[in-house]
């Protein structure tokens, strides 16, 4: 495609704000506006952060492909945090620091998230988390740090709201990690909301970070067989407890979060997966245009489908760069006064910002049906 239908292209569905990238500019082309990226590309949850540097970078591509930002080509810089609050430190101020980025996507997960926050408003540096759902990672973090997704709260309401009414399901288990801000956040936020709904919690059971042997939780569980089981963690912790839990002979229903989403879920959790449901962000085949688009462009790239947290990064990305060319001379102070103004129509639909700079949008329910997904429904606020 050459640049000028790509520019027209873009002014469709970018935002007009970009739409000096696409003119002739003073600007040498050597000019380079720099921004960092944050996420685990090894360890556990290594699959997370590829999706997020690769939908970072898919952004990126056809921003720089149709001329840049006032002729300045953006510069992804993106850095392995392992998932880990320290590393993510150590590269939040590598980034910073010796690269001198504009603002930075990440980090991807909510530990590393909450301990880089309160630094980037420190430092002016505009941040935006694409899948950090922590409560209060904004609002610990201060003017700076915004989330480009849903919180913890959010998921487990919608999934009490969805077991009661739309489910018609009557009592619930729930299992999480006392380890994780993520998953008991979702635990809590579930079990208050689907007892004010009339629900009953049969068991709300914790294990601990690295825990492998789910058996005595889970026999507690058996014996009160509840109508769902609810396991708000990620996907290689997941898989492994919907193994033991079919083991077991618990025939509840499987219930997640946005953790779940990977492809190796049912790689790992083979059969004891198939027919769960998950709360996500979006739905790859979902028949919205820019959904389309997206997805054929992530694939044509990666040859791979891209997941939640691609699409999310891509979207945050977006956010970011659209802020970026807005202010005019890419000072932080304006950076985040238009990312507050926010009011896009994005691949995980459409996005405002509320008084604590988290995104306010849909979601949807996923089935797991064997090594597919299958879009089942879309919650509301």
């Amino acid at each position: 495609m050459n640049k000028k239908l790509l520019c027209s292209v873009l002014s469709l569905t970018l935002g007009l704000s970009l739409l000096t990238g696409c003119s002739s500019s003073g600007a040498s082309n050597e000019d380079v506006i720099k921004i960092g990226g944050l996420g685990p590309l090894t360890g556990d949850a290594a699959t997370y952060g590829q999706s997020v540097k690769n939908g970072a970078q898919l952004y990126v591509d056809e921003i720089n492909n149709a001329g840049g930002i006032n002729g300045k080509k953006i510069e992804l810089i993106f850095e392995d945090d392992q998932a880990d609050p320290n590393s993510s430190m150590q590269a939040f101020n590598k980034l910073v620091n010796n690269d001198k980025v504009v603002g930075i996507v990440g980090p991807t997960t909510s530990g590393a998230a909450l301990a880089v926050a309160p630094n980037a408003t420190s430092q002016k540096i505009p941040m935006i988390t694409p899948s950090g759902t922590e409560p209060t990672i904004t609002v610990k973090g201060g003017d700076y740090v915004f989330r480009g997704c849903f919180i913890d709260s959010f998921q487990g309401e919608m999934l009490a709201k969805y077991a009661k009414e739309s489910l018609g399901k009557t009592t619930a288990a729930v299992l999480y990690n006392a380890g994780s801000d993520y998953s008991k956040g979702i635990a809590d936020a579930f079990k208050a909301k689907f007892e004010a709904l009339g629900g009953k919690i049969t068991d709300y059971s914790s294990y601990n970070n690295g825990d492998t042997d789910f058996n005595a939780q889970l026999t507690s569980i058996k014996s009160n067989n509840p109508d769902v089981l609810v396991l708000p963690d990620y996907y290689n912790v997941v898989s492994l407890i919907a193994k033991q839990a079919r083991d077991n002979g618990i025939t509840s229903q499987f219930l997640g979060g946005d953790g779940w989403e990977s492809e190796e879920l049912a790689t790992i959790g083979g059969n004891a997966v198939n027919g769960a449901l998950y709360l996500n962000h979006y739905y790859s085949e979902d028949e919205d245009e820019q959904v389309k688009s997206f997805v054929d462009a992530y694939t044509a790239k990666y040859n791979a489908a891209p997941d939640a947290f691609a699409a999310l990064s891509y979207d945050s990305t977006r956010i970011l760069l659209d802020a970026v060319a807005a202010s005019g001379d890419y000072s932080p102070e304006k950076i985040i006064e238009a990312m507050k103004a926010t009011d896009l129509d994005n691949v995980t639909g459409k996005i405002t910002f509320d008084e604590n700079r988290s995104a306010v949008k849909s979601a949807t329910i996923i089935k797991v049906d064997g090594d597919k997904k299958v879009l089942v429904d879309k919650v509301n606020p």
